[in-house]
């Protein structure tokens, strides 16, 4: 696969847009980042997974996935290898990615109407 592979894939999800993250491609649903072509210099896409999703591809495929140095690693972000993922690995994976944030934003914005709710002052009894 290639990175025009993986923009390609990528922006095939319900709602994804490809937007800039310090100068770097990424892709986006609902205004978050789930993946992104920060490393494309050195043949990755790197793409948002939970430590235990990061674990699993990284059990399976060795080869394919690779965790990304630091803390962001132990956060779950992960390297595809784009000239050794396949078709359907880097689909699966990317739709990992994506559901993630879809995941994460619906849970945002439950917590957020919450705090709104809270904010707002009871009405007084007259």
């Amino acid at each position: 696969m290639k990175a025009s592979d993986f923009r390609r894939i990528a922006l095939s999800m319900e709602g994804a847009e490809e937007g800039s993250h310090m100068g770097q491609p990424d892709f986006r649903v609902g205004g978050r980042i789930f993946a992104t072509l920060a490393s494309e210099r050195e043949g990755y896409g790197n793409l948002m997974l939970t430590p235990e999703q990061q674990a699993d591809f990284i059990a399976e495929l060795p080869d394919v996935f690779v965790s990304i140095k630091g803390g962001w690693g132990k956060m779950g972000m992960t390297h595809i290898v784009l000239k050794k993922a396949s078709k359907d690995v880097l689909t699966g994976a990317l739709l990992a990615a994506w559901k993630n944030r879809v995941e994460k934003n619906v849970k945002g914005k439950k917590k957020s109407s919450v705090k709104r709710s809270k904010l707002r002052s009871p009405k007084p009894s007259l």
